[in-house]
């Protein structure tokens, strides 16, 4: 994938570490790369992978750039994750960490991006991430599922404790609404 076009790009941010402060930096961060667009909420969510009980704060954020993919993942994710002090612990890939960036999806782009899969098949798994796409861009769908992202967070939500949404924590644009519930109209 090379550079030059266009992309609407989404993005899943999350923290254990100082979150309060890590989240609202890196949107920032993110910001200077693109057009931003909808930013979630900041919700907090129980950790998974990991034994240590430190929640996490978790959003996500859209962004039209035109920064190539492998680029961006590689320079622009690794330099933000860095200047906000994130050590990678090869051993533990569910660490703690001040702040985790992923790609979740890339346009309508399937396949790899600098090794990782995309669009992040934790969407279609994990709620932390589903919930706070869904409340950005509720009606888009996903590129090999075909489920709006509201439909996918409502089936994840399913018999689980919902992500609990931070109006302390004030990220750029999070002003938006909680995704749709069963019952919902």
């Amino acid at each position: 994938m090379s550079g030059g076009a266009r992309q609407r790009v989404f993005l899943a941010l999350g923290s254990n570490r100082d979150a309060a402060v890590n989240l609202p930096r890196a949107v920032s961060a993110l910001a200077a790369y693109g057009t931003l667009g909808a930013v979630s909420a900041a919700y907090e969510t129980v950790p998974v992978g990991t034994d240590d009980p430190t929640p996490f704060l978790n959003a996500a954020l859209e962004l039209t750039t035109d920064v190539a993919a492998e680029r961006f993942k590689q320079e622009i994710i690794a330099d933000i994750e860095r200047s906000l002090g994130r050590v990678r612990d090869p051993r533990d890939a569910c660490a703690p960490r001040t702040i985790d960036i992923d790609i979740a999806l890339w346009g309508e782009f399937v396949g790899r991006i600098c090794g990782r899969p995309v669009p992040d098949p934790d969407i279609l798994r994990q709620l932390h991430l589903a919930w706070p796409l869904a409340e950005i861009a509720p009606d888009l769908h996903h590129p090999t599922d075909g489920r709006t992202l509201a439909a996918i967070a409502r089936d994840l939500a399913q018999g689980v404790s919902l992500p609990v949404r931070r109006s302390d924590v004030i990220l750029t644009g999070s002003d938006r609404e909680s995704p749709p519930r069963d019952g919902d109209s």
